[in-house]
């Protein structure tokens, strides 16, 4: 039967690095046809999230559509399936929003790149930040909201091998108009058929800002993943369930904007031994070194980075930093997701930045990415992607 082995791997902490010049940021950037209010548009009133004892199921506002056939895979996993009789019940896929006291908001520190206070402006009884565009954002607005989009698929197994995907969301998102319905994030999981769960924490709430907020803090990462494992076992409902998650590897995904928030995460997260690979989707605005020392110092986690114009200037630089020291670099994601393993993949024409979370090299890269990583595990078939037939 198909199988999948997921470890965890070695991640080395690397030094604080300079925040990016205002028109390197991912809200800044423009050309022609792909404008800022297209990649961004603006918010609607209806998309204030619920409460956080509300539970969502996936896609309730987008329009159904014919049921699509069974999948042909089977959750990966490293032992070999029980027969139906001896399986356990099975669970409804959960998608939720909960709120965490560890996630990025609200945030009273300072700013790593200036070291003064984040909240930088006063009006009245209001705080705000003023961005690097010169924006005012205030914190009631744009920084108060510490929910995180959580979805556990039906057929995960916490008492197999398994993965935490931890997603950072660009500028002018939401967690349930962008990262669940637009970008079809908790879909392309499931879908996979990787043993994996999602979390996604809300950054700054439809800004044209990048800000990392508790993630700039030294463990902040940490924090995060030990508060998430609590309420990932509390959800999944089975005894232990929250030491299996407190122990899983992790994969960090960072579409545009949230370069910052991966960065810090990586860099000062305290999360070393978890990091199982990073994937940045159009999100190389800064932060080089940072990138460049995990890579470096982690030879047993994977990178990839996707990218189009806006962005591949950054990505060039960093890929001949890797070159220069003695890191081999390919730029193409054919082949499975070693261990070890750079890539950096150039999209063409017609691949826009505002949909580059479900059209990059291919469509639904996130799924591509997680199917291409459990295929590397040696001496295991692995069932996400194979046919029925074949994995017979």
């Amino acid at each position: 039967m198909a199988s999948c082995l997921l470890l965890p791997f070695a991640l080395a902490l690397a030094q604080c690095g300079q925040a990016p010049a205002p028109g390197a940021l991912a809200a800044n950037a423009t050309s022609s046809g792909d404008s800022f209010d297209e990649r961004f548009p603006a918010p609607q009133f209806r998309d204030r999230f619920p409460g956080s004892d509300e539970t969502l199921r996936p896609f309730e506002l987008v329009p159904k559509q014919a049921a699509a056939p069974a999948p042909a895979y089977q959750v990966a996993s490293l032992e070999p399936q029980l027969p139906p009789s001896e399986r356990p019940a099975e669970r409804d896929e959960l998608t939720t929003l909960v709120s965490m006291k560890s996630s990025a908001f609200p945030y009273f520190g300072n700013n790593p790149a200036s070291d003064e206070p984040f909240l930088n402006v006063v009006k009245g009884d209001r705080r705000g930040h003023k961005s690097f565009g010169g924006r005012v954002f205030w914190q009631d607005e744009t920084y108060s909201d510490n929910r995180v989009l959580v979805h556990i698929p039906e057929n995960f197994d916490v008492r197999k091998p398994a993965v935490i995907v931890v997603f950072f969301h660009g500028n002018g998102a939401t967690l349930e108009r962008d990262v669940r319905d637009r970008q079809l994030l908790p879909r392309q999981i499931t879908e996979s058929g990787v043993n994996a769960v999602l979390l996604a924490p809300q950054l700054a709430v439809d800004a044209a800002d990048s800000s990392a907020g508790k993630f700039w803090q030294e463990s902040g990462f940490k924090r995060f993943m030990a508060e998430s494992a609590e309420h990932l076992g509390r959800l999944y409902g089975e005894a232990g369930a929250a030491k299996a998650f407190a122990n899983m590897p992790i994969v960090i995904i960072g579409y545009s904007g949230g370069f910052l928030p991966t960065a810090y995460s990586l860099d000062v997260g305290g999360t070393a031994g978890r990091v199982r690979g990073v994937v940045l989707l159009d999100a190389i605005y800064g932060q080089l070194d940072k990138f460049a020392s995990w890579i470096e110092n982690n030879r047993s986690g994977f990178f990839v980075s996707s990218y189009t114009q806006g962005t591949a200037r950054h990505d060039r630089e960093l890929m001949q930093m890797l070159r220069d020291k003695g890191i081999a670099v390919a730029e193409s994601m054919d082949g499975p997701l070693k261990p070890g393993r750079v890539v950096f993949v150039e999209t063409g024409e017609g691949i826009t930045h505002r949909n580059y979370v479900t059209q990059a090299w291919t469509e639904d890269p996130v799924r591509d990415v997680l199917v291409k990583m459990a295929a590397a595990q040696p001496a295991n078939r692995i069932a996400a992607g194979a046919s029925s037939t074949s994995s017979r």
